[in-house]
């Protein structure tokens, strides 16, 4: 198969049209056209279906979708092997985390990171989703449990705990529950049951429930929760890490929490030498190393 018929096949199913797939390869619509009925004909097959709303794959588009997907990421991660600099740190790193980790603990100590390096490139992906590192749908992922692929490199990062949290002035204007029959006049903040989320939080979440908690004010991320308790709403469960940057909180009920989540960073096999995800792992493990310090102290 010609290489640049399959690249051009690529696109345009992934854009799903002819025009935005030209716009991306900077070429015309017609000349696009010409290159997916060329791919066709020396297939023998239909590649799409032409609908209103734009091109949609058959089965054996998808079948050939497939395997370009799997070609470009492979091209993906030897280009950014070869662009790995022997003195330098620069170009992209596609890092994937949870929403509340890249949100509350990750960003904020970004700037760090970028000072050391100044033509580093962050593409942070905040999902809940799992993304596929050996097919590179992202470089390095920092994650709420231990991967499963066995071609990972992994780094226990450290362990964190669901707590119960308020800010001062909630408390002063509605008391401080000293037991969990106490929670009738409070309201609970926390992710919604449906949500994706470590199973150590929905636990917690499914125990506080059980109780006669009258209200309740559900979010589908942490990031969301601690917006809804620093604006005084109820009681929140949040991971115990915000307490760094947001030491104003007051823990509730200390002795309710989620049992341990293990922190752990993954990256392929192949981007073992790679610059860019070594001065990122040394950068988290380092401010970890300090953040545990300071929880210490």
């Amino acid at each position: 198969m010609d290489w640049d018929k399959l690249r051009i096949f690529h696109s345009v199913a992934e854009k799903g049209s002819l025009t935005h797939a030209g716009e991306v390869l900077h070429l015309s619509q017609s000349a696009v056209s010409r290159q997916i009925r060329a791919l066709e004909e020396s297939l023998n097959v239909t590649l799409f279906h032409r609908h209103a709303r734009g091109l949609i794959l058959t089965e054996q588009g998808e079948l050939l979708f497939d395997a370009t997907q799997a070609m470009v990421k492979r091209l993906d991660a030897t280009s950014a092997r070869i662009r790995d600099s022997e003195d330098e740190v620069f170009g992209e790193l596609r890092v994937t985390t949870t929403t509340g980790f890249g949100t509350l603990w990750l960003a904020p100590r970004l700037p760090a990171l970028f000072k050391q390096y100044p033509s580093l490139k962050i593409d942070l992906m905040l999902e809940e989703r799992v993304l596929d590192l050996p097919m590179r749908e992202a470089d390095v992922a920092i994650r709420m449990k231990e991967p499963s692929q066995a071609d990972l490199i992994r780094k226990r990062l450290m362990n964190i705990k669901m707590r119960l949290y308020a800010t001062p002035e909630y408390l002063d204007q509605h008391g401080t529950p000293l037991t969990m029959e106490d929670f009738n006049q409070h309201r609970l903040i926390c992710q919604h049951a449906g949500t994706a989320q470590v199973s150590a939080g929905a636990m917690l979440v499914a125990e506080l429930m059980s109780h006669d908690i009258p209200s309740t004010f559900t979010v589908n991320n942490y990031f969301g929760v601690l917006q809804g308790v620093l604006n005084h709403l109820g009681i929140g469960v949040l991971p115990d890490y915000i307490t760094e940057d947001f030491p104003h909180l007051v823990r509730v009920l200390p002795e309710t929490e989620s049992s341990e989540v293990p922190v752990f960073l993954a990256y392929p096999e192949e981007l073992r030498h790679s610059k860019r995800v070594a001065a990122f792992r040394e950068f988290v493990t380092e401010e970890i190393f300090n953040y545990r310090k300071r929880q210490q102290a």
